[in-house]
């Protein structure tokens, strides 16, 4: 009896260090771990927008690096390329700040939709443009509208 504890006692001993170096291994890193944001990116959100202090980067399927955050108690994103440079902003509003002009296209093109939600985008490339979330009974959909009224997309 005396000698099964003992080798026992032995095997465990020399177990021990082994099973403990394996769950001390190092975890091969998830797949939003691995991403990493470049400098730049982090370097031209900061210019942009110095007073936040929560952001969450994410890379797109076109190569962008899109931030997310909040800034004065709107829910924002910030695209820009891997060189830092800055693409566009989207801002949440509520669905009654549209432009008057925007809501007139919407009433005239979709006249049994109803806007369920609303963003401000400002682009480099495009200036100003309008986003509306419609519904109707069968279906969602999102339009883009320009400062004018007109529907980009």
């Amino acid at each position: 009896m005396k000698k099964s504890l003992f080798i026992t006692a032995l095997a465990l001993a020399f177990c021990m260090p082994i099973l403990s170096a394996q769950s001390t291994a190092p975890k091969t890193a998830t797949k939003k771990e691995s991403q990493v944001t470049p400098v730049a990116v982090k370097t031209a959100f900061k210019q942009r927008f110095p007073t936040v202090t929560k952001v969450e980067f994410e890379r797109e399927k076109n190569g962008e690096y899109e931030a997310g955050f909040k800034m004065d108690g709107v829910k924002m994103s910030a695209n820009f390329t891997p060189e830092g440079t800055w693409k566009e902003t989207e801002s949440e509003i509520a669905a009654t700040s549209l432009p008057a002009n925007i809501c007139k296209a919407i009433a005239a093109k979709y006249p049994t939709a109803k806007v369920v939600g609303a963003a401000k985008i400002v682009t480099s490339e495009n200036g100003t443009r309008y986003e509306a979330d419609l519904k109707t009974a069968t279906k969602s959909s999102e339009v883009l509208f320009d400062e004018a009224g007109n529907l980009v997309k």
